[in-house]
């Protein structure tokens, strides 16, 4: 997916966590062969070209679909599944397998599960008694440093996705031209339980702007952002403000 994934994992059976591990390794691997748009002999390459259907697929890419198309529909088309003109499910798949691959490690009894998938963060659990993860989000215009840093203090899971320019320059699309995204956004930082969902809602609403983004993401129950513009104005969900620490 042309990132790094890291693990951090606390409490349960050390054997039992060691395997999960290594099938959450190997699935992220899986990953990569049935959706990277790189490879020509990908499944969704080849699903792209016409050449299998989606029931001829891995049953993943259906799941991955039917999320995107979600993502479609609650964004108003803001966030699509297509990139010129192309099938192309790179915004979901990365926060689903992150967090898809810390659900399965959870579920061999660890105590604790953070999974870190290109600074897209999905917690689960907690780090230790008395003790909430705590996620840092990198500052766009000041390299090195943090705009934040946000507690998953009281909540059993948490996610916190970034999409922005900061890393990898114009790579959002605005749906509706096909072209690099024009906002007056350099990053948008979304809060939720689910990273599947926290990172779609970051790439719909840096494409549209700060204004209409922070108001969407104001309606979205369950959901805070802290948003971050080229002139440096800090711009945030009215309830963030608990999540911070």
């Amino acid at each position: 997916m042309g990132t790094v994934f890291s693990f951090d994992v606390r409490g349960g059976e050390p054997e039992a966590v060691r395997a999960a591990l290594r099938e959450a390794v190997a699935g992220l691997h899986r990953v990569e062969e049935v959706f990277s748009t790189y490879r020509a002999d990908s499944e969704v390459s080849r699903l792209a070209r016409g050449e299998l259907t989606v029931a001829q697929c891995d049953p993943r890419v259906a799941e991955v679909l039917a999320l995107g198309a979600e993502a479609e529909r609650m964004s108003d088309g803001w966030f699509s599944l297509r990139y010129q003109g192309r099938l192309d499910p790179t915004g979901v798949v990365k926060g689903w397998a992150a967090e898809r691959a810390a659900r399965l490690v959870a579920a061999a009894g660890a105590s604790g599960v953070s999974v870190n998938g290109g600074g897209d963060v999905q917690v689960l659990g907690s780090p230790g008694a008395d003790r909430p993860w705590r996620v840092g989000v990198s500052d766009p215009l000041r390299p090195g440093g943090l705009a934040a840093v946000v507690s998953a203090a009281g909540a059993p899971e948490l996610a916190v996705a970034t999409s922005g320019t900061a890393e990898r320059g114009d790579h959002i699309v605005d749906p509706r031209t096909g072209r690099a995204a024009v906002t007056d956004l350099v990053s948008v930082t979304v809060v939720a339980p689910r990273l599947v969902w926290a990172d779609c809602w970051a790439t719909a609403a840096f494409a549209m702007g700060a204004r209409e983004g922070l108001a969407w993401l104001e309606s979205l129950p369950g959901v805070e952002a802290l948003l971050i513009t080229a002139g440096d104005e800090v711009r945030c969900t009215g309830g963030l403000g608990a999540r911070l620490g």
